[in-house]
């Protein structure tokens, strides 16, 4: 039989515990809403394209707390930076989308494998997916949003001026965007790598 004391107890530990999840969540995305604004341009991408490390926060997430807060920490920091947009939204969504299909598989393999190694496994396996998925998603998605703004022959113009070689816009994604993506998420994951032990007593205190 079982005791209604502990049957009691259960289920406003359990209600604290989503609290807890659910305020180191929040902290984590007004971190990397923040973070966003910290960007900074590449000498080998165009000018319109950003170096940001905002998937960090998220990343940090998904390891602590499971993949599902780590997609919700992409999900919030853009729907505030909504409120600042320059893009008309399509900034917001690639944002998103792409942090996305990074953090939940790194997330989801660490949950498998929490070890060291399946943190490592995670990372290059997200920062691998997020590279390949920018393809896509900026071919039929972003740059056609942007194109209202820009002419696509402009873009592929400033493309043009890093690597006059470049010949239409899928060269382009796949020469430039795809290894710069990949690229963010190797440093993402490096800093995760850095900061995660000496933050991991805050992010699962009470958990």
């Amino acid at each position: 039989m079982s005791d209604p004391n502990v049957s009691a107890i259960r289920p406003h530990s359990q209600r604290r515990l989503r609290v807890r999840a659910m305020t180191v969540t929040a902290m984590l995305s007004a971190i990397a809403f923040v973070l966003m604004f910290l960007d900074f341009s590449v000498p080998f991408m165009p000018s319109f394209v950003q170096m940001d490390i905002s998937e960090l926060p998220a990343l940090l997430a998904a390891f602590a707390l499971g993949p599902v807060y780590g997609l919700v920490v992409c999900l919030v920091k853009n729907l505030i930076h909504l409120m600042v947009t320059s893009t008309a939204g399509a900034g917001e969504l690639c944002n998103f989308l792409l942090g996305a299909s990074f953090v939940v598989p790194a997330g989801l393999i660490y949950r498998k494998l929490k070890s060291r190694g399946g943190a490592l496994l995670g990372v290059a396996l997200g920062a691998v997916i997020m590279g390949v998925f920018s393809i896509p998603l900026n071919y039929y998605i972003t740059y056609p949003i942007y194109s209202n703004f820009m002419p696509i022959d402009t873009i592929i113009g400033m493309y043009q001026a890093i690597r006059p070689s470049a010949n239409g816009l899928l060269e382009c994604l796949i020469t430039f965007n795809a290894p710069f993506t990949l690229f963010k998420g190797l440093v993402d994951a490096a800093l995760c790598f850095l900061i995660y032990k000496p933050l991991s007593p805050l992010l699962h205190k009470g958990l």
